[in-house]
Order: C-alpha cells, then structure tokens, then sequence
C-alpha cells in the first residue's frame, strides 16, 4: 500500500457525527491539528474534561467560608492534629485554639504542617491583635512559609509603614506587594495563594517558579519570580527548593490567630511533564503516539461488519496524531467495501448521503491544508467528481 494512499483514506471515511455530542465535546477535524509542540488538536474532543468540584464560599469577618470540594484542609477551626512544632517529628506545638482560630503562642516557634506538599493553591485567613501595639515590623508579626522557605510576609500594616519589601503580602525580602489591601487589626485578613516552586534539572534552572497573591481579593503578587529561599537581611540566592516541603506559620512574638487554611495541589506544568502548554518536540511526539493508541484501542472495540463506519472513524483520527501502517491498511480496506457499497446504491439513496460525502470532501481539504494527505489523490478526486454529478453543492 502506497503512503499516499494510506494518507488519503483519512479524508474519506470521516462521516458526520452525532450534532449533540459534536456541540458539546467538539469533533474531529475540526480545530488546527496537532503540531510539533501542541500533541492536542484546537477544541479536540479526545482531550481529557475537567474534573468537576463544588466551588467554596467566601468568608465573611465573623464565619470563615467552606472549602471546595476537592481541597485538603489543613486546619478547620477545631484541631491541629495536622501541626507540630518545627522541632522534629511528632512534636506537639504549643500553639492554641481560641474561637476557632489558632493563636501563636509568643516564644513557642514555628509551628508547621504533618504533610509536606509543592505546588499549590493555598488559603490562609489571619488576623493581627486588635490592640495595636508596636511599630513597623513588631506590630502583628508572622509569615506564611511556602514549603516551609519562602516567606509570605504577616504583619499588621494598618497605618503602620515599614520597609516595602517587608509590608504584608510581600514576598519577604524580595518583592513589595503592590497594595496595600489591609483591614483594620484584629479583623480576618485573606491569602489567596498560587505558588509554582523553582524547578532544577542536571543542576540547571528550567523554571524559575513563582508566587501570585491576592490580599482580600486584591492582587498584591504578579506571578512573581522566584530565585531561592527568603531570608532577614540576606538576599535570595538561586538554588532548588526540593519537590515537597510543609507549609509553615511563623512565630514572631506576637499572639497572631490564623483560620480556615486549606490547599489544592496544582497539576504539573510542562517542565515537569504537563502536557497542555507548548511541549518539547519529543515530549509532543510521545504524547501524541500515547493518544494514537489510545484511539486504536478504542476502535478495536467498535469493530461491526454491519456497520463500519465508526471504526473508519477512530482508525482515522489516529492517524492524525501518528501514522501507523497497520491502521492505515485496516482502514483503506474499510473503505474500499465502503465506496463499493455507495457506488452500487440507487439515486434516492446515494442522495441520502449527500451530507456525509460534502463533508467527507471538506476534510480532506482540511488533511491537506495540514500536509496530513497528499492533494490532488484519485480518491479526493472521485468525491468532488460525485459532488459535481449530482450538484450537491447547490443544494
């Protein structure tokens, strides 16, 4: 079998689909094909759905809000049987409960999560004392550390200045927030977290990672870049942070409360093998030939001598993400009973099938627009001609 004529049968066995299920997930051949960096075809119907959750609700100063349904709640207003002191392992904190918030105990340390985890959505509430007391950074101290090294500063900043890049909602040391959204002290305060660690590989930076807040819906970070750990009085220096690490609450010397914290694990990005975004060319090749057999797989099952079409479909569509000989074949001699059996049906039936050819016709030029078939092959030929004899296109 010529490569052309393997080539060619991805165009004439594309039927119609179902109008409802096209409408909703998309249809093949529709969008821009796959490409060198881009496994996924534009709007493709194969790509895995998003996973459905409920949605949360917003807190309010007196009742913190519920989670989403997918979240990991870390700390829910009634235990910390999620914390310890970051002494070691197992080692009770001393911080307490009140009114369903945890409060630092001054002088008792850090106190940090059981679970480590990178990648993040996070939600913190917190709130300064409501007796302000103190200037710049000993008002209202504390700081939220990602994977337990970078800092997102707590301080009580309402009417109280202090150096920019120690504000609340800075990253400590490295970058300002760009507001300062605060409420008054000793009302709940909102993080609303997006944090992406730096990624290393042979040593080498591949991304930089970064850190988005929003301070009571407020942007205060903007995707900022990371280079390392952050520190008092010491610049970040560029360096891995690992792939886990627990979250971590600062003790400062200040009884600062904290509530409602709770975090969603983000799916990996592409340099780190996430497959929706601009690929490396061999990671788009073998995602794409994990698609392809997935498709095969899936027209194995819908094999039905009565009915051939829906295997010529899927053996197609495979086609379009790798070329593979023995689809090719299956799905050329599928065909060949499938032009035989239309070229010996009376008029009215042959008429019958009108909008199935047009449009077996249209995707063949779409296949050549994406150099996927040939132009110009006898078969793309023999459907215009039939096209023309009956003056489809006309009506």
């Amino acid at each position: 079998m010529r490569l052309h004529s393997t080539l060619t049968t991805l165009g004439l066995i594309i039927s119609l689909g179902s109008p409802a299920w096209a409408a909703n997930v998309g249809a093949p051949f529709y969008g821009d094909a796959p490409d060198d960096h881009h496994p996924w075809a534009i709007h493709d119907h194969n790509r895995p759905q998003p996973k459905l959750i409920t949605p949360g609700t917003f807190s309010t100063p007196e009742q913190p809000g519920q989670p989403p349904s997918d979240a990991i709640v870390l700390f829910n207003g009634t235990d910390l049987s999620k914390w310890e002191a970051d002494e070691g392992t197992s080692v009770p904190t001393k911080w307490v409960i009140k009114n369903g918030a945890m409060e630092c105990v001054p002088g008792s340390g850090y106190i940090r999560t059981k679970e480590k985890f990178g990648d993040c959505q996070l939600h913190v509430e917190w709130a300064a004392p409501t007796k302000a007391e103190g200037e710049s950074q000993g008002r209202g101290n504390s700081g939220v550390f990602l994977m337990g090294q970078i800092e997102v500063q707590v301080l009580d900043n309402y009417n109280n200045p202090t150096y920019a890049d120690g504000f609340a909602g800075s990253v400590y040391g490295v970058n300002p927030p760009l507001a300062n959204a605060l409420r008054p002290p000793g009302q709940f305060q909102t993080y609303d977290i997006v944090f992406r660690r730096p990624i290393y590989k042979d040593g080498q930076v591949v991304d930089a990672g970064s850190v988005t807040v929003f301070l009571n819906g407020v942007l205060v970070q903007d995707h900022t870049t990371l280079e390392g750990p952050t520190g008092h009085r010491t610049r970040s220096k560029p360096g891995p942070l690992g792939d886990v690490g627990p979250l971590k609450l600062q003790d400062h010397g200040n009884p600062v409360r904290y509530r409602n914290i709770w975090y969603r694990p983000l799916p990996p990005r592409v340099s780190e093998g996430g497959t929706d975004g601009c690929l490396s060319p061999e990671a788009t090749q073998a995602k794409r030939q994990e698609i392809a057999a997935m498709i095969r797989q899936d027209a194995e099952k819908l094999k039905n001598p009565a009915n051939p079409v829906p295997e010529m479909l899927r053996l197609a569509e495979s086609l379009t993400y790798e070329q593979n000989d023995a689809a090719g074949q299956r799905a050329h001699d599928l065909l060949t009973q499938y032009l035989s059996d239309a070229k010996s049906l009376p008029t009215e039936k042959l008429n019958a099938k009108k909008d199935e050819i047009k449009h077996l016709r249209d995707v063949c030029k779409y296949l050549v627009h994406f150099k996927i078939m040939p132009a110009d092959t006898d078969e793309e030929a023999q459907l215009n001609q039939m096209i023309k004899e009956h003056n489809w296109d006309k009506k």
